[in-house]
């Protein structure tokens, strides 16, 4: 019987951790002697390009790998506790009782047919932490310290009932449910807009400073980790780069591919002339969407112009997928109509022919729900090369690895299954996967938040590339405003289902704001430790007056 009651300052402790991931029949090295330490109440932070082996370094002080991938070299010491050589039994009793997890993707981790107070009451309730009822109650508490809304009736709803700000927010509820030692939060806001990313961040820094909770903060973003870390790690390669304490990793990183990390986004397409008399490939007139009786769309109008690109933004819950639904067809509107090329697109997909639906293409937010965990990678480029352009045998195997190298993914990448690849390189495989129907417009729901910043700007560069050769329109859905920044003709404001700001990106991102933009601009974090705190004190002040 191991003993779970706390043993010293030192809470985890990894030396010459080497795990390896398998392609195919042949296993390869992913984290290369890697050594990690953390004490009682330290935030530790990974961060580290798609591929560095930063999820799956979490991943293993729980003393757990992924399908696909095994643990073979180095010690694991959770507070005394040999996590190579316990027993599934015995990891069991730690998981979620004593080493929590924040995954990445919230909605792919919430079982959809539950609700959230009853998810969250599992583990408590199984580990012999609190009854049923006393969990309920814990809940709602830490549902009010989180902030999300309602937290006496919040836990009641079902999790596509929630935005992704506070499903997000519901799963570190969960992972606090029975107060563990050690909170492994991998990308938590990777995929929120600015606006909630900052209540998620503030929430994460107060309920880990309140109960002393170490934790290790997984992410791509040095701006975010900064605001969280007591000390950061980069890793590249599944090999350490640097390691430092958060200010001095800011301020005077030692390694040049640190300094590319920490390096603002450079890349920015340059202006283009717009001519608003030429005829859009998409219009949206007067549009209206309901999700049962909740008004979601209000009156919406924009119009695309070929070989362009739109970027929409807004906060979580704002309508941006929502409009994205409606025009791909999975979300019949209302009222409204919505033009392709001049023609009238049905309201469902379902009455679209072919050529209409082959014309328009959506990449999707999250790629874990996006691709079949069943399918291989080959199978999920080829079915639209199939589907729409008929491609079949040899003529369709060179296509696929023709499109890999595109995305800048090894051909034998084919072989793989999703579990067997990053956040990153699944995102990048839902790129390819809408370029192999070779549309005229493509929808991108955030196809850029999973990424790296170095990766994020050579997909940007790439889609700018298609775009030139291919004269292919984008409607770019966002949170990021550097991406806004950088790949923008034309820029929509969503606000609670309406326009609130439209034109030209010169024009909205040049002062005087409007009230809600500025709002957003000053949510983007900086590269400073005391920004988030600055920030809050800053808005707390303001609301006091």
């Amino acid at each position: 019987m191991i003993d779970l009651t706390p043993k010293s300052e030192r809470l985890l402790t990894m030396k010459g951790l080497c795990i390896q991931g398998r392609t195919g029949e042949t296993w390869i090295d992913i984290v290369k002697g890697v050594d990690v330490h953390l004490n009682r109440g330290e935030v530790l932070g990974l961060i580290g390009e798609s591929g560095a082996g930063k999820s799956t370094i979490g991943l293993a002080a729980m003393g757990f790998a992924r399908p696909g991938c095994r643990i073979v070299g180095g010690e694991l010491d959770f507070d005394g506790i040999n996590l190579r050589t316990a027993s599934p039994r015995q990891l069991q009793k730690l998981h979620g009782k004593r080493i929590a997890y924040v995954a990445q993707s919230a909605a792919a981790s919430f079982n959809p047919a539950f609700r959230l107070i009853n998810q969250f009451a599992e583990s408590p309730v199984q580990h012999g932490v609190s009854s049923y009822d006393q969990a309920v109650e814990d809940g709602k508490q830490l549902f009010q310290t989180l902030n999300l809304p309602d937290p006496e009736n919040f836990g009641f709803r079902y999790p596509h009932q929630v935005s992704g700000g506070q499903l997000q927010r519901a799963m570190t509820a969960m992972a606090m449910s029975c107060k563990p030692d050690l909170i492994i939060f991998d990308e938590p806001t990777t995929a929120l807009d600015v606006t909630t990313q900052i209540e998620v961040l503030a929430a994460i820094k107060h309920i880990v400073k309140r109960f002393n909770t170490a934790a290790i903060y997984v992410t791509h973003d040095l701006a975010v980790v900064s605001q969280m870390a007591d000390r950061i790690m980069v890793l590249r390669h599944g090999e350490l780069v640097e390691e430092n304490t958060t200010r001095e990793m800011i301020e005077a990183p030692q390694k040049e591919y640190t300094r590319d990390l920490l390096s603002t986004r450079t890349y920015r397409k340059a202006p283009i002339s717009l001519e608003e008399s030429e005829k859009p490939i998409l219009e949206v007139k007067n549009l209206n969407a309901f999700y049962s009786d909740f008004h979601v769309l209000k009156d919406i109008n924009l119009r695309v112009l070929p070989a362009t690109t739109m970027a929409v933004v807004g906060e979580s819950g704002s309508g941006k997928s929502t409009l994205a639904r409606c025009i791909t067809g999975l979300l019949p509107p209302k009222t409204g109509t919505i033009e392709f090329e001049g023609d009238t697109l049905p309201s469902s997909y379902k009455n679209r022919d072919k050529e209409q639906l082959r014309r328009i293409q959506m990449i999707y937010q999250m790629p874990d729900t996006a691709l079949n965990p069943r399918q291989r990678i080959s199978e999920i480029i080829g079915r639209p090369l199939t589907f729409y352009l008929g491609l079949t045998g040899a003529e369709r195997d060179k296509r696929i690895a023709e499109l890999l190298e595109l995305i800048e993914l090894p051909t034998d990448f084919a072989n793989r299954i999703p579990s067997e690849l990053s956040g990153g390189q699944k995102q990048r495989i839902c790129i390819a996967r809408a370029l192999a129907a070779n549309p005229d417009l493509i929808i991108c729901d955030e196809v850029t938040s999973a990424l790296d910043e170095l990766v994020s700007e050579e997909i940007l560069k790439l889609l700018q590339r298609l775009q030139d050769e291919l004269k292919v329109s984008y409607l770019f859905i966002t949170h990021d405003l550097a991406t806004v920044k950088a790949i923008s003709d034309e820029i929509i404001v969503m606000l609670q289902g309406e326009i609130v700001e439209q034109g030209r990106r010169d024009t909205v991102l040049t002062p005087p704001f409007h009230e809600y933009t500025d709002l957003l601009l000053s949510s983007v974090p900086e590269m400073d430790p005391d920004w988030l705190d600055n920030l809050l004190e800053k808005r707390q002040q303001t609301s006091e007056r």
